[in-house]
């Protein structure tokens, strides 16, 4: 499991032009799904995420959890995180989860981050969307559950 962790001040997910989720303070997770991931994986990254300490302490140290700061997450799930373009230009998505399998895994993964007591807004699965994200930092940080990097 792939994730892109931008820490915001605000974000909404478009679909249609209707918004479907919004946050204000905390983090949008782009979370891709691989064929091998399983709920180790989800756990791994809500546990990470939700206490990834990267918002700014009183001594402007990144120090503080979402859940310090009482944050929120807008979870976006983007398959093209498993694109492999170790060849050529066009990419690869043989290492995604089949759609059933990453949705299920997807709903896991927002289902415990608000088991943890974090708001989530998000977008919909498989369609097309428009996601403002106002990065705060900017902090971007990329994790994967198989510790690849």
């Amino acid at each position: 499991m792939r994730a892109v962790v931008q820490r915001v001040i605000n974000a909404d997910v478009q679909v249609e032009q209707e918004i479907t989720g919004a946050i204000e303070r905390g983090f949008v997770v782009l979370l891709g799904v691989e064929e091998e991931d399983d709920i180790n994986d989800v756990k791994y990254m809500v546990d990470k995420i939700s206490g990834l300490r990267i918002f700014e302490d009183e001594d402007e140290k990144m120090n503080l959890s979402l859940q310090d700061v009482g944050g929120q997450v807008l979870a976006v799930s983007q398959f093209t995180l498993l694109g492999d373009v170790r060849k050529g230009k066009r990419p690869s998505f043989t290492k995604a989860a089949r759609p059933e399998k990453a949705k299920g895994l997807y709903d896991e993964f927002v289902n415990q981050m608000k088991n943890k007591g974090i708001p989530v807004g998000e977008g919909i699965f498989q369609a097309d969307m428009l996601v403002r994200i106002y990065n705060d930092g900017p902090v971007t940080i990329l994790l994967d559950s198989k510790k690849l990097f």
